[in-house]
């Protein structure tokens, strides 16, 4: 049904698409609630998380920014400003809520460090696409094997600490966990 892997030449062919839902930057507790009160009534939702670029080897990792996606909405929790919240790591820990990323290792290790909590019934794409005989396991080529696009990482090494984010980081960040629910939604069908 799917390929195994697929060359970068080939991913870059592809039409380049990105999250074009509503996208909601959570900076505020008023903000945060209305999010998490949205999420927990998903039965899945996509995930992704986003650090300060470290250059220096053996530097910390320190989570600015979680994104969380549907279809049509996608929240960029601040956590370099709110923290990692109570409501936050209840979603993390409900067994309600499948939360779909890739790559989860060093985010949940990162996350861990900031607050202690068990995560329940997260999806790690990068496993769960060998089921399907998918043997790449970057975002950008399951992506492009799975949904048949490619996703843009321009802004990976963006500064996820700064004030503001720009438009480009915004569609950026929402696209990593929105591209996460559409693939796992794919799967479930097939």
């Amino acid at each position: 049904m799917f390929i195994e892997n697929i060359k970068n030449e080939e991913v870059n062919l592809l039409e380049c698409r990105s999250f074009d839902g509503e996208i909601i930057v959570v900076d505020s507790q008023t903000k945060l609630d209305k999010a998490i009160e949205y999420l927990q009534d998903q039965p899945y939702i996509g995930f992704d998380a986003e650090a300060r670029p470290r250059f220096i080897k053996g530097s910390k990792r320190h989570i600015a920014l979680l994104q969380f996606a549907t279809d049509n909405k996608a929240f960029l929790v601040r956590v370099d400003i709110l923290g990692l919240q109570k409501n936050i790591i209840d979603i993390f820990e409900s067994k309600k809520v499948i939360k779909v990323g890739s790559g989860m290792t060093d985010d949940m290790y990162a996350l861990k460090k900031m607050k202690r909590f068990n995560p329940a019934c997260f999806v790690d794409l990068q496993e769960y696409t060998k089921k399907f005989g998918i043997m790449d396991n970057s975002l950008r080529k399951i992506t492009a094997i799975v949904l048949g696009f490619r996703i843009s990482k321009s802004q990976r090494l963006s500064n996820w600490e700064k004030d503001e984010y720009t438009n480009a980081q915004k569609r950026y960040a929402a696209t990593d966990a929105w591209v996460c629910y559409e693939m796992y939604k794919k799967l479930l069908s097939i």
